[in-house]
């Protein structure tokens, strides 16, 4: 007797149900795919082609290659060859597109021509989540993650890393006429076969120096001295482990820390966070539709003008100081030590003295800097602990009370940091998972942020259908 699950034979004649309906149960997602892309206004949006034209062959409607898009990155497959094959086999795809099947040129073109309108289909998905009353608290967690493009280390160039190259190749100059050298002296025969080999790779090496030196110009010229020669707009980043650096993008999210829904997110080639917090704080407002947001961010957001953009626009930003004080790292008494005295307009140093206010400056970045001391450092018993200079000096900012407020809120909600950890850091894992090692596959800026957008689209509806289900989910869409 057999004891397995017994398959049928292939040679059977099976009789088929009559609809492909029967095949898409009513708990399948490609339903909600169907109903969600059915309500858009798709020329409101901005898509091209709405209107056939009125001769030539006929083309797809933007609804059709818009759920093909929808469906593959909710599933994974965000190649148009891979869509394209899809098409012919899948039967939720079949059902999806009314056994349409366009090939991949035509599905690559589509996410190329209609970049504006498919960012905006996501914030079209982001406002229904609002409708539903998903996006009720106003706090968000922001954080950014560098994102892998279309270019390989190699072909990124700075002027460190030309000139690095530029020794490499030197030095292999350098060997292989030495070995020139050494054939010399060897017999005949075996001196030519060596020498033709060696000669052919000074040629190849001359041309790297060529080209090396041409690089080096172009690097100069350019405005942030950084070239990417497969994606232009890539550029070299550092990430937290050593020699762990890429060249791609450092994508911004801002995340609701109930639902953990992407409520925004920005596509920038800049290497760092420090700049983004007013930015994503203001999307993320606009997105929720709420004017007094809570916004927490980690470290590398932490920037006073930042912070006080943030304040002036209402928002409450908890972003933790970084610790960089080199006399905190040496043993001796850090800023924090000193308690500054607003009545008095003046610091207490950890020795009881009253260090007062002596003039201003404005730095190369604008900032109005107030300087503290006191002459009686000198003769403190405790110097020692606190500066090896004569004197000890305190610069405070000028808005730097909204630094001291924004401090006091993150002593009173201790955590607050792993609040945003678990918000912000669990979308980046997810996404990075869904895209493998490759990550993004399209090349520039423009159409990088389309490819993002099409991710997150599909992450916020992967949380939507685990959080309403989809039988309410598909109530709710229809009466929008």
């Amino acid at each position: 007797m057999k004891r397995f699950v017994e398959g049928e034979d292939r040679r059977q004649a099976t009789l088929l149900p009559e609809s492909i309906d029967d095949f898409v149960s009513e708990e399948n997602p490609v339903r909600v795919i169907d109903a969600f892309v059915a309500k858009l206004d798709l020329a409101e949006l901005g898509f091209e082609g709405i209107v056939p034209e009125r001769t030539g062959r006929p083309a797809y409607h933007p609804a059709t290659l818009l759920k093909i898009y929808i469906y593959g990155y909710l599933n994974r497959i965000p190649s148009s060859r891979r869509l394209e094959r899809e098409a012919g086999r899948n039967l939720e795809l079949m059902w999806l597109t009314g056994r349409l099947a366009p090939d991949f040129k035509t599905i690559a073109d589509f996410r190329k021509d209609n970049g504006p309108a498919i960012r905006a289909t996501c914030r079209r998905f982001v406002l229904l989540c609002r409708e539903l009353g998903l996006l009720s608290e106003a706090s968000v967690a922001i954080d950014g993650s560098k994102f892998k493009a279309v270019n390989a280390r190699e072909r990124n160039y700075t002027l460190n890393i030309v000139r690095r190259r530029m020794e490499q190749t030197e030095a292999s100059v350098a060997r292989y006429l030495a070995a020139l050298e050494t054939a010399d002296r060897q017999d005949a025969e075996t001196a030519r076969l060596r020498t033709e080999r060696l000669k052919d790779r000074l040629a190849r090496l001359e041309e790297r120096m060529a080209h090396l030196r041409k690089m080096e110009a172009a690097v100069r010229a350019a405005p942030d001295g950084q070239v990417s020669l497969t994606d232009p707009d890539a550029r070299a980043m550092a990430t937290t482990g050593k020699d762990t650096g890429l060249v791609g993008y450092n994508v911004q999210a801002a995340v609701d820390t109930k639902h953990h829904l992407i409520v925004a997110h920005e596509v920038t080639n800049i290497g760092n966070d420090r700049t983004q917090l007013s930015t994503m704080a203001g999307k993320a407002s606009e997105a929720i539709g709420t004017e007094a947001l809570t916004v927490l961010a980690d470290r590398g957001y932490f920037a006073g003008e930042e912070v006080l953009a943030c304040t002036q626009a209402g928002h409450i930003p908890l972003v933790p100081k970084p610790m960089t004080s080199g006399a905190k790292a040496d043993g001796r008494f850090g800023k924090q030590d000193f308690v500054y005295l607003p009545e008095q307009n003046a610091y207490r140093c950890p020795a009881g003295e009253t260090m007062k206010w002596w003039f201003n400056r404005v730095d190369e970045n604008g900032m109005t800097l107030r300087h503290y001391w006191t002459t009686k450092c000198p003769t403190c018993p405790i110097k020692a602990q606190c500066t090896p200079a004569k004197l000890r000096r305190i610069t405070r900012w000028e808005h730097e009370g909204v630094l001291d407020a924004m401090q006091r809120r993150l002593d009173a909600q201790p955590n607050a940091m792993r609040l945003r950890r678990q918000t912000a850091e669990h979308p980046f894992g997810t996404l990075k998972t869904w895209m493998g090692a490759a990550h993004f596959l399209t090349r520039t800026m423009k159409r990088v942020s389309t490819e993002m957008s099409l991710h997150v689209l599909a992450y916020n509806m992967k949380r939507v259908i685990a959080i309403k289900g989809i039988g309410p989910l598909l109530e709710a869409i229809p009466a929008r």
